[in-house]
């Protein structure tokens, strides 16, 4: 008996086929690009996105041999909008949830209805990276397209619907639009009506981990999955990280570094405080039933990373390929094994939490003649790294207290960062023996929906399991606080600067 977990992220997509053990079987990935030809814009050519998701399903099939395949569920990246036709054709291409082109839209939400109170009724206080502005701005400034559209979806309803679905969304991915009642679990009718949102462009919310359908026979035959295999509903990228990094509590966040980076956990209960609302925290429902979710979004993880590699490692990508490396492996291995003076503001999208200012810029701070591009590597590894420590902190304040942090993505694979994480953090940082966190969480949705496992803490009791430990090293403590200390002036130094370029 085989699940497969699938994750359609930002820069690509990945397929795994597990068994009930959570035994990988079968593994594909493809990577695509986004459209940012112009400020603040980001698209994607979303039948690109899915060509690439059906040869990554087909791949990993495949490769598992397997044709006990039970079911199928989906982990995506959030707050992307796609208007599509009756058949599931995009009719735009997919508007991207780092797309801030709706900033104007998320004022008028403001405005309209007060930040607080949409803070208050949907856990998402009003931006431009929310699902509910990015429709506002599609329909503002191509009536034609918002006219046309059958339905305005995010992936996790349009891989689904390709596959062979109705119209469907879970309940995670509803309620990061910001136009869900969080408590009631349905959409918030007037608040869409207020803000000129046709209600019936959007999918049915559905709770993680129902049978939604069963996939379309054609496509089964084409993808190689038996025409029995049901879809199951999934979630946000960063809960099925979660699910798939044993979180069914508080007290444990999950880093993973992907294309952005985010800290995220699990809560008991909603929290909708103060100093939630001032850092830009959302609050949303988790995959688990009754509990809910936050996190702390870095616009840049491996992104920034993927950015050097590009423009300056050329010397290390040709070792790389001389040498049947991966070229990241190769920069990293050539860092300097101590911080430096140069520091990095990796705010190169604007910044995440806790500022959540899109005029910032990304800086290089304190170049000495003696720098070298290996300790730019550094230095962009340990920025990221102080911005999960601004967070940490920031969530202590809302009384999100973690003691314990768990890696995924790729970032993990990466034995010197989780090690740099543990000595900044000051927590212990563990790995997983499966480090597709999200593809596993899918996976475990799917099978507890299909019976394979009784609940969710059995789904998990069963197919998790934890790898090595990095334990904060005394001799790094007291030199990356001093660091840390200094890194948190950084960005109140820059802000009136970059505002200005």
């Amino acid at each position: 008996m085989h699940l497969v977990g699938l994750d359609v992220g930002t820069t690509g997509c990945k397929s795994v086929v597990f068994d009930a053990e959570g035994k990988i079987c079968g593994y594909a990935f493809a990577e695509y690009g986004m459209i940012c030809d112009e400020p603040s814009k980001a698209e994607q050519n979303a039948e690109k996105v899915w060509e690439l998701t059906r040869s990554v399903i087909a791949k990993a099939v495949r490769e598992a041999g397997a044709s006990e395949i039970r079911g199928l569920s989906v982990s995506v990246q959030g707050d992307a909008v796609i208007p599509v036709d009756r058949r599931w054709k995009p009719l735009y291409p997919a508007i991207l949830g780092m797309d801030y082109r709706s900033e104007p839209q998320s004022r008028t939400c403001e405005k309209r209805i007060g930040a607080r109170r949409l803070f208050e009724r949907t856990g998402m206080r009003p931006l431009p990276l929310n699902s509910v502005a990015k429709i506002m701005w599609l329909k503002e400034l191509h009536p034609e397209i918002y006219r046309r559209a059958w339905k305005i979806v995010t992936y996790a309803d349009f891989i689904l619907g390709r596959l062979g679905a109705p119209p469907v969304i879970d309940w995670t991915m509803a309620s990061r639009t910001m136009g869900f009642d969080l408590q009631r679990r349905v959409w918030a009718r007037d608040i869409l009506e207020a803000l000129d949102v046709d209600p019936g462009l959007l999918s049915e919310p559905v709770q993680s981990g129902s049978v939604v359908g069963t996939i379309d026979p054609s496509v089964a035959d084409e993808l190689g999955l038996p025409r029995t295999a049901k879809l199951v509903s999934g979630g946000h990228d960063q809960t099925c990280a979660a699910l798939g990094a044993g979180v069914t509590a508080k007290g444990t966040a999950v880093i993973s570094t992907g294309t952005a980076e985010v800290l995220s956990t699990a809560l008991e209960q909603a929290v909708l405080s103060n100093s939630m609302f001032d850092c830009y925290y959302p609050c949303y429902l988790y995959v688990k039933p009754e509990m809910f979710f936050t996190f702390s979004l870095n616009h840049v993880g491996g992104l920034l990373l993927r950015w050097y590699r590009d423009n300056f490692a050329g010397e290390e990508s040709r070792e790389a390929a001389r040498d049947g490396e991966d070229a990241y492996d190769v920069m990293i291995r050539k860092m300097p094994p101590a911080p430096t003076s140069v520091m990095i503001l990796p705010h190169f999208i604007g910044s995440g939490n806790p500022w959540f200012d899109k005029d910032s810029k990304g800086a290089i701070v304190g170049l000495t003649i003696s720098s070298s591009r290996h300790d730019i590597v550094r230095a962009i590894m340990e920025s990221q790294t102080y911005e999960l420590r601004l967070n940490l902190e920031k969530l202590g304040e809302s009384g999100i207290e973690i003691a314990e942090l768990r890696a995924v993505g790729g970032g993990a694979r990466s034995r010197a960062w989780l090690q740099m994480k543990a000595d900044i953090l000051d927590r212990p940082v563990r790995t997983l023996e499966v480090r597709e966190g999200a593809c596993l969480g899918a996976a475990i949705l799917a099978g507890t929906a299909l019976g394979v496992y009784r609940s969710i803490d059995e789904g998990v009791a069963a197919t998790v399991r934890m790898g090595e430990t990095f334990e904060p090293g005394t001799g790094m403590r007291d030199v990356y606080h001093q660091r840390f200390e200094i890194y948190r002036t950084l960005y109140p130094t820059l802000k009136n600067l970059n505002r200005s370029l």
